[in-house]
This record gives structure tokens, C-alpha cells and sequence, in this order.
């Protein structure tokens, strides 16, 4: 196959895969804080604010710095905050357990196409490969960790998103160039990452990212959608859907030729 082809899908993972950041991460925080005895408490529109960091450790750090000056700081500030993140991924980890953070609509679908016909996935995040591997065992199954070729988390670069890193070590690993490859994303940062390594974007925007500029996307959708319940197309090119109400593999061919 040539390099016009479309090779392989290059997904983020949180609001992307799963509404984890609200109902996922947001409530495993407050978990952890109570754990740890202290009185912080991160509702949704505060969470909304601390999006605006990647990272979970970063955005610990940036509370205090920005939302919570008056907290008396431990001698090892990076110890009390790593361990207050475990925590947190613990909490995280059970509470998908429990089936509490469902996929997005469509995701599962079309994965499941995509496999059909032989394209290759990946996933791009800059949460933690623990956090990745419990949405999935948790939503597709044990046997989901082997659909994806590369599983690009975390700590493996050091530039997190709007950075292009993690793309470009997912785009190294597949041994595929940009232009092969499309790529999944949700929010500012996320977009700032996948064309700053030059891949073709698409989106599907949730109540903290709604807002953002998305200028730079293909196609911007309020969801991949399913037969039952179309997507909405709220940026791009409407008319690769050609008549469909949702996100398939046809349409992820025309939007990679430039239809």
C-alpha cells in the first residue's frame, strides 16, 4: 500500500474514547483528597478550569499555585503530590471496575470496522498506561490491550500535550508518516498535539472542550454516533458523510483523501 492510504487510527483517550475527565477523573480526585484528610474539593466547573493543564500531577500542582494558595505545603511538594495521584489512579481504576465510565457512542463500533478491514490502531494519551488498560479491559474486554499496536501513555515523553511528542513516538513505533494515519481528539491541547506532528483530526467535542478552537480539525462532531442516533457535524467538511448519520469507515476514507 502506498502512503496515501489510510493505515491506521490514532486515538486519544480521555473525552475522546470515554467521558472519563467529568464522571472519571474529576471524582477519583475527590476521592483521593478525602483519603489524604484534606478538604479540597474539585467540582465540575472547577475541573473544567484545571483542564487547561495535561497531566495529573501538573494539575495538582497548578491548583495550589493558582486556586488554593493558603495550603501549607509538605518539605517534598513532588512526593505528597505523586502519592495523592496514586491514590487518585486507584480510585480511577475501581470506579471503571464497576462499569461506571462507559464508552462514548460509536467508539466501540468503530473500532470494531476498523479492525474489520484491517486498519491499524493506536492510542496517543497523556494519562497513565494503567488508566488506558483499565478503560479498555473494562469496556472491550481483556483481549481489547492487543487491537492496539502502539499504546503511547503517559510518562513516555516528556513534553506532554499541546506537545506533538506523544504523536510522534505513536507515529515512530507504527512506523508509519502522518499522512497515513488519522487521529482522534477532544479538546485544545489535544489538537495542538495531533497536527503539531501533521495528522489529519478529527473531533468529538464534550461539555468541557465545546468551546474550543477547533478551526484546525477536519471534521468536528458532537460524537462518532451510531445507525440509531446520528452525530451531529458542527465543523469540517459535512459532505463526507454522503448521506450516512454517523461515523464509519468509509467516511474516515474520504475525509484521508481530502474529499
Amino acid at each position: 500500500m502506498g502512503a496515501h492510504n489510510l493505515q491506521a487510527l490514532l486515538f486519544d483517550v480521555d473525552g475522546t474514547l470515554a467521558d472519563t475527565e467529568r464522571d472519571g477523573h474529576r471524582v477519583a480526585f475527590n476521592l483521593a483528597f478525602r483519603d489524604a484528610g484534606l478538604d479540597w474539593e474539585w467540582d465540575a466547573e472547577l475541573y473544567g478550569k484545571l483542564l487547561a493543564v495535561t497531566g495529573g500531577k501538573e494539575r495538582i500542582r497548578f491548583y495550589l499555585e493558582n486556586y488554593n494558595r493558603d495550603f501549607e505545603p509538605p518539605d517534598d511538594l513532588d512526593a505528597f503530590i505523586a502519592a495523592l495521584h496514586q491514590a487518585k489512579t486507584a480510585h480511577y481504576t475501581a470506579l471503571l471496575a464497576k462499569g461506571r465510565i462507559p464508552l462514548r457512542s460509536g467508539v466501540e463500533r468503530l473500532i470494531q470496522e476498523a479492525r474489520a478491514v484491517g486498519l491499524r490502531l493506536a492510542i496517543a494519551t497523556t494519562t497513565t498506561p494503567a488508566n488506558v488498560e483499565a478503560l479498555l479491559v473494562h469496556t472491550l474486554g481483556a483481549e481489547s490491550l492487543d487491537w492496539f499496536e502502539v499504546i503511547a501513555a503517559g510518562d513516555i515523553v516528556p513534553a506532554k500535550k499541546p506537545a506533538p511528542d506523544i504523536y510522534d513516538y505513536a507515529l515512530k513505533k507504527l512506523g508509519l508518516d502522518s499522512s497515513e494515519c488519522l487521529a482522534f481528539e477532544d479538546s485544545i491541547n489535544g489538537i495542538r498535539s495531533s497536527r503539531g506532528a501533521n495528522l489529519t483530526t478529527i473531533i468529538t467535542i464534550n461539555d468541557y472542550t465545546r468551546d474550543d478552537d477547533f478551526s484546525e480539525a477536519a471534521l468536528v462532531l458532537d460524537q462518532f454516533g451510531e445507525p440509531d442516533a446520528p452525530c451531529q457535524v458542527l465543523g469540517g467538511k459535512a459532505a463526507v458523510f454522503n448521506g450516512t448519520a454517523f461515523l464509519n469507515v468509509d467516511v474516515l476514507q474520504r475525509i484521508h483523501a481530502g474529499v
